[in-house]
């Protein structure tokens, strides 16, 4: 919930009473079932810490020229887009920024949100993608509605990791840096919570230990990188949660 007074100095977040976190990929993900307008929807979130950013400014106008001010909150877009489009190549394993790179990776989340896909394991999977000629990469196929629109963006992932001469092992050693195997979701923090009702406070030991390095692999706790039971995807949570 991305509302000004949940926003430090730093711009760093500091209010999760609303934990909503994201399984499938909706672009339009809201977090906080009060939120009726999708005001802070996942998709907002950029326009918001703009907004925030401008009330800000409103304050500082006794002390800060206004022109000045209006300078700063103009350069936050290509700001913003250009720390963006850094984290998204540093996540498909680019070793450089190009120029074709953004439309690659609107494609991709255009067939990720048609297919609901879960966000944190596809990205962890495509770690996994061979770019081999021929490859089929079965399994980010079977997280799509139609394996064969993949396959057609499969092909120009393949090219553009040709293009940069990408080898694979190396490759996933990268992203796997970056794309996390576990996320604190919805169903967890609920099992966690209800434990902790009942005094065992044991998986919220099990999950802060798990969390403080979610990149690396923890043996035999690969249920939860798995994907939410079903009535793990419909928890309803609001600021009072």
């Amino acid at each position: 919930m991305l509302n000004t007074d949940n926003m430090s100095i730093l711009g760093l977040t500091l209010d999760y009473g609303p934990y909503g976190f994201m399984d499938d990929y909706d672009p339009g993900f809201i977090c906080n079932h009060s939120d009726y307008n999708g005001r802070y929807a996942f998709n907002q979130q950029p326009y918001i810490g703009l907004w925030n950013l401008s009330c800000l400014a409103q304050t500082l106008l006794p002390f800060v020229p206004k022109e000045e001010l209006k300078a700063v909150l103009d350069s936050y877009q290509e700001t913003i887009d250009r720390f963006y489009r850094a984290r998204m190549s540093n996540k498909a394993g680019f070793a450089e920024e190009r120029a074709e790179d953004p439309a690659l990776l609107d494609e991709l989340k255009s067939l990720m949100a048609g297919s609901r896909v879960d966000y944190t394991i596809f990205w962890r999977e495509l770690g996994a993608f061979s770019s081999e000629p021929g490859a089929k990469n079965e399994r980010l196929r079977e997280h799509f509605l139609s394996p064969e629109q993949f396959d057609v963006w499969a092909a120009r992932y393949r090219e553009r990791l040709h293009a940069e001469q990408s080898r694979d092992e190396e490759r996933r050693v990268r992203m796997d840096r970056v794309n996390p195997k576990y996320v604190l979701r919805n169903y967890l923090a609920q099992g966690a919570i209800e434990k902790a009702q009942q005094k065992d406070y044991s998986e919220i030991d099990r999950l802060l230990n798990l969390l403080r390095d979610p990149y690396l692999d923890h043996a035999g706790m690969d249920s939860y990188a798995a994907a939410p039971p079903n009535w793990g995807k419909h928890l309803s949570v609001s600021c009072s949660s």
